[in-house]
């Protein structure tokens, strides 16, 4: 059986029926609004194969804070960033911005209450140390976090944080020399170091002032993965490595 002839005003109709609907999918596909019957794409993870990178099975965790020291995290973030087996993330107090003593501003990845265990935290110095150390949530944070990680570090007055939420007691531990005496006064329980670079004391690691913090950061690499990956990624920098955690040029006077 023949079907009826269809209108030229029927066909326009149609057509322009399609058109609307065309142009409301590719609408809600800019919104990111799921479409009925529609595939949506999948959505890969960061250092997966979207990045042609493989996933790093662990998380080397930066604590930020408003005042953090610009090179106590991005002297260290340099030769952390190439390790094969971690992922260096970061995290502050309630996520988002954070700025530093220089007015660098950094975005955290996550905030306290989203943070997942870390196999390594590191917690720089700064001038927002002077704010941290009376700060419960981040004493609390440090604490639970030091629970199960491999290593907890600092560098610069990051010690003193570390001391003040009593992570260090009983422990050798060093700082910024130019602020010793309000660093060391945040705990009479730690044995200070007022000579070296930095210290290692069973999985804690803290280092001296500023650019102790690379060197620092080279020396757990070396822990980790041994001598030659240390130089290698040093020479990768051109960065002169201080291998010598008793090589400190800036000791405290009178200092063993």
């Amino acid at each position: 059986m023949r079907q009826p002839a269809t209108s030229q005003t029927e066909t326009d109709m149609t057509a322009d029926t399609i058109n609307r609907r065309t142009a409301l999918a590719m609408t809600a596909l800019a919104a990111g609004i799921p479409i009925l019957g529609a595939h949506p794409a999948s959505a890969e993870a960061p250092n997966s194969k979207s990045t042609g990178k493989p996933a790093k099975a662990k998380k080397l965790a930066i604590i930020l804070f408003d005042r953090f020291e610009t090179l106590d995290v991005f002297g260290p973030v340099e030769m952390w960033g190439r390790l094969k087996d971690y992922e260096v993330v970061t995290v502050c107090q309630h996520g988002g911005l954070v700025a530093s003593s220089q007015g660098i501003e950094t975005r955290c990845r996550y905030s306290f209450a989203d943070s997942p265990q870390f196999e390594i935290i590191m917690i720089p110095g700064g001038g927002g140390t002077r704010t941290e150390v009376d700060n419960p949530a981040m004493l609390d944070f440090l604490r639970n976090q030091d629970r199960a990680t491999e290593w907890t570090t600092s560098v610069c007055t990051g010690s003193a944080v570390l001391a003040r939420a009593g992570i260090l007691d009983g422990r050798k531990a060093t700082t910024n020399k130019k602020a010793y005496a309000w660093a060391t006064g945040q705990s009479q329980a730690v044995q200070w170091q007022g000579r070296a670079r930095w210290v290692v004391d069973g999985k804690y690691i803290t280092s001296s002032g500023v650019s102790a913090g690379t060197d620092m950061a080279l020396g757990l690499v070396e822990k980790i993965y041994g001598r030659a990956e240390a130089v290698r990624i040093a020479e990768g920098a051109e960065y002169i490595w201080n291998s010598d955690p008793d090589n400190d040029p800036f000791a405290v006077k009178n200092a063993r």
